[in-house]
């Protein structure tokens, strides 16, 4: 029987890896450093770790159930008005998730680039890219994340290692940091930046082979987080903690100092944006595809098209309440922690329940799935 199950395991990594780099890398040295000090590439590394304990979770959920999506599978492992619940909150925390996004890449625009345009216009200019290209099945979804790797992860780890030159060791030590106390906090919040990572649910019903999800989803996660703790490297060794601490964005202050050999371009912030605005696009788009899937399967649609702009106004809203930076920033951190309750907590308790109960879905090759997703 010919397999038209669409998405190879190469594609599904180059899902989550544009998926998971997105606005948080501006502010990510911040983060680290806020909580570890000089210790923040390993405050970082600790929260790529748990970041991946919740996307472990998702794809040995999914190999167990590989023709369903969470949606599906919960009503199969903890009834369905309990499964509805979990269901709602995963809805929810995402349609946040998407909002809080455009809202940061709003603020980084209109500071650092377009200082004269509204922040509303940015926020909703983005958000209708995403709107429309939300207007496609998963194939096409997998092709423009697949379109886009390169473009981000190229110039991205260019810049990063263009700058580790200016870095001085000294400023990295010690590696433990100066105080433990306020680890923990800054390890949820780094992990809260993988939370895009739960789009892996959508992606695993879909997969030529989901019994290679588990390897889509290391390979992932070492790049995702390798470049993350690179990144954090770099600034800290480049700018040193304190000084971090003043930065609202150090990673974009970590490409103004950074320029080209021979000075063929003296600064390299301008091509740091470009990537970094395709990296928010990147997220943003499986942001809200997944809110949009997840409603659809929610009420036993087939097509989720009637959505993409029906949640418009909803997540324009919610995008605009944060009255600043700070305010917005603070609920950045307070609603990533909560929500891996949501990514991490909600998948756990359905893996080990469906453990006990002995649950598990049809084989692949029972029911091929159809190529539309």
């Amino acid at each position: 029987m010919e397999n038209t199950r669409p998405i190879t395991t190469i594609q599904s990594a180059a899902i989550l890896v544009s998926t998971i780099i997105g606005v948080g890398v501006l502010p990510l040295p911040l983060f680290a450093v806020r909580a570890g000090d000089s210790g923040a590439p390993l405050v970082t590394f600790l929260g790529a770790l748990v970041g991946f304990i919740g996307l472990a979770l998702i794809s040995m959920l999914g190999m167990r159930f590989p023709q369903k999506s969470i949606v599906e599978y919960s009503e199969d492992i903890i009834g369905r008005w309990l499964a509805i619940i979990g269901s709602l909150a995963i809805i929810g925390f995402f349609s946040i998730l998407t909002s809080l996004a455009a809202r940061e890449f709003g603020e980084v625009v209109v500071t650092s680039v377009l200082k004269n345009t509204p922040l509303e216009v940015t926020v909703i200019v983005m958000l209708l890219l995403a709107a429309v290209s939300t207007r496609n099945n998963l194939v096409t979804f997998s092709y423009i994340h697949l379109f886009y790797f390169p473009f981000l992860l190229g110039p991205a780890l260019l810049i990063v290692a263009l700058s580790l030159k200016n870095a001085d060791v000294i400023n990295l030590q010690p590696i433990w940091g100066n105080s433990q106390a306020h680890m923990p906090h800054g390890i949820l919040t780094v992990a809260s930046l993988f939370q895009g990572s739960f789009v892996m649910t959508i992606i695993i019903p879909a997969m030529q082979k989901p019994s290679k999800s588990m390897k889509a989803s290391l390979v992932a996660m070492l790049i995702a987080g390798g470049l993350y703790v690179i990144i954090v490297v770099a600034a800290v060794g480049v700018f040193g903690s304190e000084e971090i601490k003043n930065l609202l964005w150090p990673t974009l202050e970590l490409a103004k100092a950074t320029s080209l050999p021979a000075n063929i371009l003296e600064r390299m912030d301008a091509a740091f944006l470009a990537v970094w605005v395709t990296a928010v696009f990147t997220t943003l788009f499986s942001s809200y595809y997944l809110t949009m899937r997840f409603i659809s399967k929610l009420f036993r649609l087939k097509d989720h098209n009637m959505f993409s702009f029906f949640l418009l106004p909803f997540i324009f809203i919610m995008a605009v309440l944060p009255q600043n930076i700070l305010q917005m920033y603070g609920i950045i951190e307070d609603v990533g922690r909560i929500g891996l309750f949501i990514t991490i907590g909600y998948p756990a308790i359905l893996f080990i329940i469906s453990l006990i109960r002995g649950k598990r879905g049809d084989s692949v090759e029972a029911e091929p799935v159809d190529k539309t997703g």
